[in-house]
């Protein structure tokens, strides 16, 4: 039974107890005849907040309490009765935070040393006060006498990236500073490491994060920024995924990262070329990148940052602007440096433009299995006013013009194509898709995605997605006229999306 459900269908442990109490004078708690590893286990599946409840039950659920295997200490647990993480002041945070340090010190000091596994320490809070160094010397204490396979800090702020200012970076980047060379040992042994709305301004101090963070098997950047946007060059024998999203960084290099497998680099508005380049990253399977493209940007040319890699998975996001991805004729480059590709996801195309563009990578990508494209426009993310969108230098045609050299060209391993936000004037490009593909199997057509915040700013063009029956089936016959295809397809509604497709949404 997986984590999830069985926290949806348990009861808490003091619901039990006081329910037999309930009845008719049986004070028999019926937990008491279950084994210490199975009452652990169930603590195990509740949040630490739950997890310490059970202490005002028995000397029994206090020693057990001290034997868990996953401790996830969250401040945004600790919310004050009647509130919710959406409407919580200052005061409130900072009671929160406390109580996560509390609790973190408790759950930590009442625990025999050596003698259970701490399978996963996961401690969540905010940058304030002497919350974090308070928090980082009780994970450097227990590091040194228990065993921990896994340790995890985030790291989050008061402000949100939309709220804060340049001078709440600055402060945020020197109270981390200040935590982060006060507890040099907690972070020495930390697996996992999440941060936001920082700024650096020591040169070298990402250096210093990687190279005292030796077991970090997980990064991730989150607004942040370096002095005069400094170049970075990433090197860590461990790190198997990064993750930058709105970033100044100057040019991130990954020089040597021989685990790296997965990274996300969103957002290089203030560059006109991408800022990413890849060094020796042998392992590397899962690319994303995305970002909005003014009108000075510079196209991004796939096979030249692609070529030394390995990636089986791209997922490249437009956020509804200018596509800034270069399509490339087929050339010997062009092909090594997409052969090992089997997924491919085109996030937030922009309405109203030709897809045929999309076709090089079918082209260049001989071996792949599966591709997605969801083409919308998003009014509540978007500049929609003209003078707006003259000052910032926004792209009026955000399309992109090309045409494939190669006449009736065949893929023979594309077995999945999955439309989002499909419209009547895609027609053409499936039928393209289906006709190239002699061996697709299933091809999933869905309709516009929901956005409440779209509907209220502004009325969505009337859709061009069949809903009748009738309409599909006519569509259908539109699709596949005059092409030999055993392909099954599908209209679906967005209210209709399978699980593993969801996941394609990068939104």
């Amino acid at each position: 039974m997986g984590k999830h459900n069985s926290r949806q269908v348990l009861l808490r442990p003091w619901q039990i107890n006081a329910g037999a109490m309930g009845k008719k004078g049986n004070t028999d708690d019926r937990l008491s005849a279950l084994p210490d590893d199975i009452l652990v286990n169930i603590l195990d599946r509740l949040n630490v907040p739950e997890a310490a409840r059970t202490s005002i039950l028995s000397k029994r659920w206090i020693r057990l309490s001290s034997e868990l295997s996953h401790l996830i200490i969250n401040a945004k647990d600790f919310v004050p009765e009647g509130l919710s993480n959406a409407n919580v002041s200052v005061d409130d945070l900072v009671q929160m935070n406390a109580a996560a340090a509390q609790v973190t010190k408790s759950m930590l000091t009442r625990r025999v040393p050596g003698e259970h596994t701490i399978s996963l320490l996961s401690t969540t809070f905010y940058l304030r006060d002497a919350v974090p160094i308070s928090i980082g010397h009780a994970v450097g204490n227990a590091m040194a006498t228990h065993k921990i396979e896994k340790a995890e800090f985030t790291v989050l702020t008061e402000k949100g990236r939309r709220q804060v200012t340049v001078d709440d970076i600055m402060n945020y980047g020197a109270q981390f500073l200040s935590f982060f060379n006060e507890c040099q040992v907690a972070f020495s042994g930390l697996t996992r490491l999440y941060l936001e709305n920082l700024k650096f301004s020591e040169s070298g101090m990402l250096s210093s994060i990687l190279v005292t963070c030796k077991k970090l098997t997980y990064v991730g950047f989150l607004n942040c920024k370096t002095e005069n946007c400094m170049k970075v060059k990433v090197e860590h024998a461990q790190l198997t995924e990064l993750s930058f999203e709105n970033c100044r960084f100057g040019k991130v290099e990954l020089k040597w990262l021989p685990r790296l497998t997965r990274i996300k680099f969103a957002f290089w508005m203030t560059y006109k070329n991408l800022p990413l380049s890849f060094g020796h990253v042998p392992l590397l399977e899962a690319v994303t990148l995305a970002t909005i493209a003014l009108s000075w940007h510079e196209m991004v040319e796939l096979s030249t940052l692609l070529f030394e890699t390995s990636v089986r998975e791209l997922h490249l996001g437009f956020r509804y602007e200018k596509i800034w991805l270069q399509p490339e004729c087929l050339t010997r480059r062009v092909a090594y440096a997409f052969h090992r590709l089997r997924i491919v996801n085109l996030d937030t195309i922009p309405e109203g433009y030709d897809l045929m563009w999309t076709m090089f990578i079918l082209e260049a990508a001989a071996l792949l299995e599966e591709f997605c494209v969801t083409v919308m426009d998003h009014p509540c993310e978007m500049k929609m006013d003209k003078e707006e969108r003259s000052q910032g230098l926004y792209s009026e045609k955000k399309g992109v013009e090309w045409e494939s050299p190669t006449s009736n060209f065949r893929h023979y391993h594309l077995t999945k194509l999955i439309i989002f936000c499909f419209e009547s004037c895609m027609i053409s490009h499936v039928r393209r898709v289906m006709k190239a593909a002699v061996n697709l199997k299933d091809v999933y057509l869905y309709g516009r995605l929901k956005c409440r915040l779209c509907r209220l700013l502004k009325p969505l063009k009337p859709t061009t997605f069949p809903s009748s029956k009738e309409h599909r089936c006519s569509m259908r016959n539109l699709l596949t006229q005059d092409i030999q295809s055993r392909a099954r397809i599908q209209f679906l509604s967005s209210d209709e999306i399978r699980a593993d497709h969801a996941a394609m949404i990068l939104n």
